[in-house]
């Protein structure tokens, strides 16, 4: 079987070929043929700085009250101190995973994780809102 041959010899090949043509960006151990062209890379930037346009707008037409995820809170916070067994048949708890979903997704559409400078989840000001208003559900209940 010279499947197992292959391979290396392709490699082997591959590398002759950048060593010739003065390629010194390779970094070994990854496939060349995983790497993206120059083009490629041009067409990933527009499609992601489109993407990230059209994030900025979707809640350009919505009350500042209801796409900030601090003051959506509020207002369940409120309902609760002021109508507790509404509050509680409700079911609030299990709804605000939902409600939420949107607005902590769109905040994370630029949000990656590989970049070395990338902020913390815990640090985001959604993730900090979320954790006040738990922990201030907390201390009502007990």
């Amino acid at each position: 079987d010279n499947s197992s041959e292959f391979i290396p010899q392709c490699r082997i090949c591959r590398r002759q070929a950048r060593e010739q043509s003065g390629e010194g960006d390779h970094h070994e151990g990854l496939s060349s043929d995983e790497e993206l062209t120059p083009t490629e890379v041009d067409e990933f930037q527009k499609s992601k700085d489109n993407v990230l346009e059209d994030s900025r707008k979707i809640f350009e037409d919505v009350h500042a009250d209801f796409c900030d995820i601090r003051k959506i809170l509020l207002k369940f916070q409120e309902w609760k101190e002021k109508f507790p067994d509404s509050y509680c048949d409700a079911y609030i708890s299990f709804c605000l995973p939902k409600l939420l979903n949107p607005l902590i997704r769109v905040q994370l559409i630029s949000w990656n994780p590989l970049e070395q400078n990338f902020t913390e989840l815990e640090e985001m000001p959604w993730f900090r809102a979320i954790e006040e208003f738990s922990d201030a559900e907390d201390v009502s209940e007990s």
